[in-house]
């Protein structure tokens, strides 16, 4: 069953009051890695998927990023994505590596220290896509937060020329060539299905991905009357200074606890 956890093994963790595993998982019956970090602390807490960007050794999931979120009092689950790191199967940016977001997402509902009905998505870079789509496919999501990312494929290969053939050979052509290809991976054009307020965090000089990428997702998440929130920064690029970082991760968290929790159905 997709979300099934299959092995788990500690790992070293730098916060005493946290609990980290590497996991390995089910999703669409392949067996995927992924790093699961827990509050030592009895209780019960939000749960926290966290997508990465980049692809393959590009943008690796940092065990130090996870527990910064993690010591803000969540269960963060975050997903290498198939085909990495001893995973199974083959990451194809935003395609069917989707599935193992979504299956991520199973495996929080089901853990004994997560409120299913508090359940956050955030996701970075490539991640910000991965994000807005699981949203749109668990419309229970409790909050969904963009930092620093893609919300139009296309774009995305129009501004990268660096990325333009690993794209090509990962999605198989061109956005000329197979515009539907693009188009699924593209959230952009399926906001009328987000259900989940969300959140998006830019930095106005990223030359990884442009702000466009947040303007547009604003403008229509706005035009559909969706609940949207927006913090630009004019100074910042794809990664923010260390204090500022932590100044964003906090006040981030705090927005989401101050979510209302999503009934089912």
């Amino acid at each position: 069953m997709d979300g099934t956890i299959l092995e788990k093994q500690r790992f070293p963790s730098p916060n005493p009051a946290i609990d980290l595993y590497l996991i390995t998982y089910s999703s669409k019956g392949l067996k995927i890695k992924g790093y699961l970090a827990e509050p030592k602390a009895d209780g019960v807490y939000d749960g926290f998927l966290y997508l990465r960007g980049g692809i393959k050794n590009v943008g690796k999931v940092r065990i130090g990023r996870i527990i910064q979120f993690a010591s803000e009092g969540f269960v963060v689950m975050a997903p290498f994505y198939q085909g990495n790191q001893g995973g199974e199967g083959n990451e194809d940016f935003a395609g069917q590596d989707r599935y193992d977001a979504f299956s991520a997402f199973k495996m929080l509902e089901q853990h004994e220290k997560v409120n299913p009905k508090r359940i956050h998505v955030f996701g970075f870079s490539r991640g910000g896509a991965m994000a807005l789509l699981t949203a749109l496919h668990q419309p229970e999501i409790c909050s969904v937060v963009s930092w620093g990312g893609v919300s139009d494929l296309s774009l995305t290969y129009v501004e990268r020329k660096d990325l333009r053939k690993m794209m090509k050979r990962v999605i198989g052509g061109t956005p000329t060539k197979y515009p539907e290809r693009y188009r699924w991976r593209t959230p952009l054009y399926q906001l009328e299905k987000l259900a989940a307020p969300l959140l998006i965090i830019h930095g106005e000089r990223d030359q990884n991905v442009s702000v466009e990428h947040s303007y547009r997702l604003e403008k229509r998440v706005k035009e559909l009357g969706k609940e949207v929130e927006s913090w630009y920064f004019p100074q910042f690029t794809h990664y923010f200074p260390p204090a500022e970082n932590r100044a964003t991760v906090k006040r981030l968290t705090e927005w989401m606890k101050l979510r209302p929790q999503k009934e089912k159905g």
